[in-house]
């Protein structure tokens, strides 16, 4: 049993490695960027201080990075002469989409792009040596310095310094129509510039390597997350981490104890029913779970906040909310009853469909033990019936209940999406809600990557509980 648990545990490491791989392609390959609807038109300077404003923003959350692999390193000086010419339709026909994907290329690829533009100030087309001057202003900055993991005070010191030798660099640019002498001496403080910074943009072989895998928002990820920081929520700033633990209270308030509650009367129903087999009361039994299963847990939500919340026919309890917000003093015992209160319903359309699929797969499973051999000795041996069915019938019968396992923990954690929402409960549920309608990467991955381990967690404790109700697996 020991070693097989160790062998479980380590190929967990792998299948959350690529859990986590599969999570991340498929958001940051979904349409939208984080951030990119507050851009809006103004004047020229509001423009001007909104892509700046957008860069940092994306630098912070390594957003202006590519998902897997970097080859930005790559790149030749016709590939960036290419992405100003698409960008500004300096020569032939541009569409809007390839227009739009070429300026943000150019906002994304940052330094990559500074010896390039360097070179193309030497072109021979005057719009593309002014643009790759504009375009420099943007490329040349140097990234901040992040103090979450590092010496707060020293790494404002290295702030400091960065901002402003990139405040130095702004303003070397040249309207159009410039004298020829203005855009001489802004080419040539570049040239000068670029001379004395060059090995921040050159790479070397090894460090080519690097920023291949590691240059990434993949690796710059799992870089964060091994110190187990889900990082910074990019709708309001806080740290995820902490926003999850006080979400979590809610949805284990409500999960748990649904979850439980649905165990103690699903267990009971399901052997009833399957002893019971073929009489009718096993049919209106049936029945009864069907339909209970057939409704969706929005449309029982919906029905019972109409019927029990808004006087029609009874206004018994409250219409959302975890509990009643008031700034009169309560003692436990009050705001305790306050929260049940508001619990009752949710827990009712939680524990509905919960309840009715429990109770099916303890019938099913208790069937087809009931007719085993070793039960029918059983009760030849003299056992009375409460005896054979309790102890042999199902024991043994609980095994499709125990697969159900595997899901619970991550149920009890990430909470339940819709009810969350359709109660207002300020949950994991609709936390993971707002934040996909948010795109907020961070939360999103929190909440999914926290799941994942906690399924696979609860697909061990699965497999190892069914020793424990039927001597006849062993992992031996």
């Amino acid at each position: 049993m020991l070693q097989y648990t160790i062998k479980r545990l380590l190929l967990v490491i792998p299948t959350f490695f690529l859990i986590s791989l599969l999570i991340f392609v498929v958001l940051n390959v979904a349409p939208g960027r984080p951030g990119a609807g507050s851009q809006n038109d103004g004047g020229e300077s509001s423009n001007q201080q909104q892509k700046e404003s957008f860069r940092i923003f994306k630098e912070q959350f390594n957003l202006d990075k590519p998902i897997l692999v970097n080859t930005r390193w790559a790149l030749e000086t016709a590939d960036v002469r290419e992405l100003l010419v698409t960008a500004h339709k300096l020569e032939g026909d541009v569409t809007a989409a390839e227009r739009v994907d070429a300026e943000v290329d150019l906002d994304d690829f940052g330094n990559y792009l500074v010896k390039h533009l360097v070179v193309l100030l030497d072109d021979s087309n005057p719009e593309v040596q002014r643009l790759a001057a504009a375009t420099l202003v943007s490329a040349a900055q140097l990234r901040f310095v992040s103090e979450r993991r590092a010496d707060p005070l020293e790494a404002r010191r290295v702030n400091r310094e960065i901002s402003k030798a990139n405040e130095s660099v702004k303003t070397w640019t040249w309207p159009e129509g410039a004298p020829a002498e203005q855009q001489a001496a802004v080419s040539a403080s570049w040239k000068d510039w670029y001379t004395t910074n060059e090995g921040n943009y050159t790479w070397t072989g090894s460090e080519r390597v690097d920023a291949f895998f590691f240059d990434t928002r993949f690796a710059k990820y799992w870089s964060n997350l091994i110190h187990l920081d889900f990082g910074i929520s990019t709708a309001d700033r806080r740290p995820v981490f902490e926003t999850v633990m006080g979400k979590l209270k809610y949805s284990l308030s409500l999960t748990m104890v649904a979850t439980l509650l649905a165990y103690f009367i699903a267990v009971p129903i399901g052997v009833f029913s399957a002893y019971r087999q073929g009489t009718r009361l096993d049919t209106a039994v049936t029945v009864m779970l069907f339909v209970m299963y057939s409704l969706p847990t929005f449309f029982t939500g919906t029905v019972l906040l109409r019927l029990l919340t808004e006087g029609e026919p009874f206004a018994w309890f409250p219409t959302g909310d975890f509990q009643t917000m008031s700034s009169a003093p309560w003692t436990t015992w009050d705001r305790l009853k306050d929260i049940v209160w508001h619990l009752v319903l949710p827990m009712a359309t939680y524990t509905s469909v919960s309840l009715a699929t429990l109770s099916r797969y303890a019938r099913a499973g208790v069937i087809e033990v009931i007719r085993a051999d070793y039960i029918r000795t059983a009760r030849a041996k003299g056992l009375s019936e409460p005896v054979v069915i309790i102890k042999h019938a199902v024991r043994n019968g609980m095994i499709p209940i125990l697969t159900l396992l595997g899901g619970l923990l991550p149920a009890l954690i990430a909470g339940s999406v819709v009810i969350e929402v359709v109660f207002n409960i300020p949950g994991m549920g609709q936390y993971i809600f707002n934040a996909i309608g948010a795109r907020d990467y961070n939360a999103v991955m929190a909440v999914l990557l926290t799941s994942s381990f906690l399924a696979l967690i609860g697909i061990l404790v699965s497999d190892l509980s069914y020793a424990f109700v039927d001597p006849r697996i062993s992992f031996d």
